[in-house]
């Protein structure tokens, strides 16, 4: 992305615009309700396989806290895999992924620690409204007991992904791209320490993946929280991470800077990248 569309216009992004005044200033709701601490995570050679295939391969990664990484690697990979491991939503087979610490499939953890996840699907429900979607956490988890705080606390996060005005549409009224930034508001309400993209530009115009790269590098700056990026786009892989996992056949070849990749010597790097800056 920053070789193809650097040029375009870009100097405002998203939460640099609307968090510029300190008082009275848009999306600061939100910001205030966010008071998470960034936590860093470890994976511990996992491995998982599923009959004779064998997706993951002793995967190791450290995250430091409040660094975005991107996990970037072709599909079939096993990079889904690998993030719904991070999520807790699938078990290895060996192994151990622990986020400040704690080892997440201990039955303590999701009492102390909320990830949140952007589904590349975006995973709204059909039969609700934008504002509905994002206010689901909070109604169900019972955060806030006045319901005129879950809309302020809504409202607010979507004027920070840029839809203020659509709280009242549904989901099939909007576009693939506003679906994701939905999502992305949803994923900010529930407060999360570590937030998680899956594929977030899969499917999406060229504006539209710099929109989605834009708030990914804007929630890096002014929110203090730890983020990985699952991804096959080495546009975006360039553009918004602090450092790039390059994954492939299940194993981690390399992790690095932007800088660091783009120059490393590895022969499996170098054949998934060189096509891309050539």
């Amino acid at each position: 992305m920053e070789r193809k569309i650097e040029e375009q216009e870009s100097n405002t992004t998203l939460l640099g615009a609307v968090t510029s005044e300190q008082n009275g200033r848009t999306g600061s709701v939100l910001l205030d309700y966010l008071k998470c601490a960034a936590v860093g995570l470890k994976i511990d050679n996992i491995n998982r396989s599923f009959g004779d295939n064998h997706v993951l391969r002793g995967v190791n990664l450290n995250i430091e806290p409040g660094e975005t990484v991107v996990i970037l690697g072709k599909s079939g990979s096993g990079k889904s895999v690998l993030m719904r491991h991070i999520i807790g939503l699938e078990c290895p087979d060996t192994g151990r992924i622990f986020v400040a610490g704690e080892d997440i499939n201990d039955p303590e953890f999701k009492r102390n620690h909320v990830l949140a996840m952007v589904f590349q699907s975006s995973a709204l429900f059909n039969s609700l409204t934008v504002s509905e979607n994002v206010a689901l956490y909070l109604r169900e988890h019972k955060i806030f007991t006045e319901e005129s705080r879950i809309k302020e606390i809504v409202s607010s996060a979507l004027e920070i992904v840029g839809l203020q005005g659509k709280e009242d549409e549904m989901p099939s009224e909007i576009s693939g791209g506003m679906k994701r930034r939905v999502a992305v508001a949803r994923a900010l309400v529930m407060n999360p320490e570590v937030i998680l993209f899956d594929e977030p530009t899969a499917g999406l115009d060229p504006m539209m993946t710099r929109t989605i790269g834009d708030l990914i590098c804007d929630l890096k700056h002014q929110i203090q929280i730890t983020q990985i990026v699952v991804t096959h786009d080495i546009d975006l892989a360039f553009y918004v991470a602090d450092r790039i996992a390059i994954l492939s056949e299940g194993r981690i070849l390399e992790v690095g800077t932007p800088d660091q990749i783009r120059s490393s010597t590895n022969s499996g790097v170098i054949d998934f990248i060189k096509p891309q800056f050539a």
